[in-house]
């Protein structure tokens, strides 16, 4: 009887282990987060940014590499090299943290030295802290630790993904690593659109004190300057994304607009002093963020916007410096505090708009 059990229990032990090393098998071969290659026999299926830019960062190698939220994600690689003449990779983060960039950041040049890292700094990013962060990070990818592999490896969604890119690409639904995760492909890039998908806030009663953002500003320059200091040679390109007037509007009726400028401000003087850092405020453009044709809502734009920012940078305009970052601040804020919001919601403004901008 012991030995009866014993061999049911050795074979049900056996089936097992070759269920899992199955699965372990599958996902290797196939690899649906580019973890330990980039497919040679299959178009790559992008489906999860937190879960791929492990991979990307690790298996694709370029001497510019351009790294942001959703607002880098139209941002094709082919742009960063047209603009600049050069190799290049683009990694997104929707909504990301400074932390979750961090493990981005790490986990890069673990595996590659480029020569250039882009950085969209989100004003929204900036001034936030740590609080809302989801867990959503796959930490176990972006470490240094082979062991903990297995969580990929032997992953109920790991192994889905797998059978779901072999099934995309026999349906032809792979794509390039130059559209991988961007959208702007069926966007109407339009004012309409973008006023449309701007919930305008309620006026504030009273408007936050400059230094409302200070602290976690603070922390998470802690974290760009981390970065600039561990790769002297690298060049890092810190933009501020150029969200749209819309932005300034919701930021003055939150009553945020000096507590807004003091975290530009804190991450100017923070940043400016590095010799490897070049710092560029696209976010401060008039010529960009006035014209809401090229958004779909208060700070999305599109990527024919993404193409101009990255030729702006090429040719170093935008870029702000330690002599006149001061001028270039005072000057936005009397813009944007002056700035006749109200028009927007004015249809005579777009009467004499569409007459002055026909199609």
């Amino acid at each position: 009887m012991d030995n009866a059990y014993k061999r049911w229990a050795c074979g049900l032990l056996a089936v097992i282990f070759l269920l899992l090393a199955g699965c372990a098998a599958v996902v290797y071969r196939v690899d649906p987060c580019l973890y330990y290659r980039m497919p040679d026999s299959w178009e790559p299926v992008f489906f999860s940014e937190r879960y791929q830019a492990a991979g990307m960062v690790r298996n694709v190698p370029a001497d510019t590499v351009l790294l942001g939220t959703s607002m880098a994600a139209n941002y094709r690689p082919s742009q960063v090299e047209a603009a600049f003449g050069t190799t290049a990779l683009r990694v997104t983060i929707p909504d990301g943290y400074l932390s979750e960039f961090d493990q981005v950041m790490g986990a890069l040049f673990r595996s590659q030295s480029p020569e250039r890292v882009i950085f969209g700094l989100d004003l929204n990013i900036l001034v936030r802290d740590e609080s809302g962060i989801t867990g959503a990070m796959p930490e176990y990818l972006y470490d240094a630790n082979p062991v903990n592999d297995v969580k990929y490896l032997l992953n109920k969604d790991t192994l889905y993904f797998s059978f779901y890119v072999l099934m995309a690409n026999g349906w032809g639904g792979g794509q390039t690593l130059d559209e991988g995760f961007a959208w702007d492909g069926d966007i109407w890039w339009n004012h309409m659109t973008a006023l449309e998908n701007y919930q305008r806030p309620e006026a504030a009663d009273a408007a936050l004190p400059p230094d409302a953002f200070t602290e976690p500003t603070a922390e998470n320059l802690a974290v760009v300057e981390a970065w600039v200091q561990a790769h002297p040679d690298t060049e890092f390109d810190i933009f501020f994304p150029p969200y749209s007037i819309l932005f300034w509007d919701k930021t003055a009726r939150l009553g945020q607009t000096d507590a807004m400028l003091t975290a530009l401000r804190q991450a100017c003087e923070t940043l400016l002093p590095y010799q490897n850092v070049r710092l560029y405020g696209f976010l401060l453009d008039r010529d960009i963020v006035e014209n809401l044709d090229g958004y779909c809502d208060y700070v999305h734009h599109s990527g024919e916007v993404c193409g101009r920012v990255l030729e702006k940078m090429a040719r170093g305009e935008d870029r702000l410096t330690a002599e006149n970052v001061e001028q270039t601040l005072a000057g936005w804020r009397e813009f944007v505090v002056h700035y006749d919001y109200e028009k927007f919601w004015d249809e005579s403004f777009w009467t004499r708009w569409n007459a002055e901008h026909p199609a």
